[in-house]
């Protein structure tokens, strides 16, 4: 089994920063791709932000310019950097991979909240 942590959430005020970190431990032959959702109150799940394995990355229009998404492959962790925080960012954000178990299957963390508010 695969076990994904997400860290880093809180509350902040608009404009400012929060680096969040998603750690995938258990037993697996490698990670594939990874994302960052989020789901505000009453809306649906969307994607803020992919990478692959190799480093090539995606960003919701919303986003661009403020959020940075990377990952350490050796640390098999992936973290997203959120600048300029808006109100409009408050919602759960879940970490999404796909493993390679050897089969690939996908995984979701249980999320933190990320709340921006003055």
């Amino acid at each position: 089994q695969v076990q994904l942590v997400e860290s880093g959430g809180g509350l902040v005020q608009p404009g400012g920063s929060l680096r969040l970190s998603c750690a995938a431990s258990g037993s697996f032959f490698s990670i594939n791709a990874m994302s960052w959702h989020r789901q505000a109150p009453g809306k649906q799940r969307e994607l803020v932000a992919s990478i692959t394995s190799g480093g090539s990355t995606n960003y919701a229009d919303s986003v661009k310019g403020r959020f940075t998404i990377s990952r350490d492959n050796a640390k098999n962790t992936m973290y997203l950097q959120m600048n300029s925080l808006k109100p409009e960012d408050t919602a759960v954000y879940y970490c999404n991979t796909w493993v390679r178990l050897p089969a690939f299957q996908e995984f979701w963390g249980p999320g933190t909240q990320v709340t921006v508010s003055s």
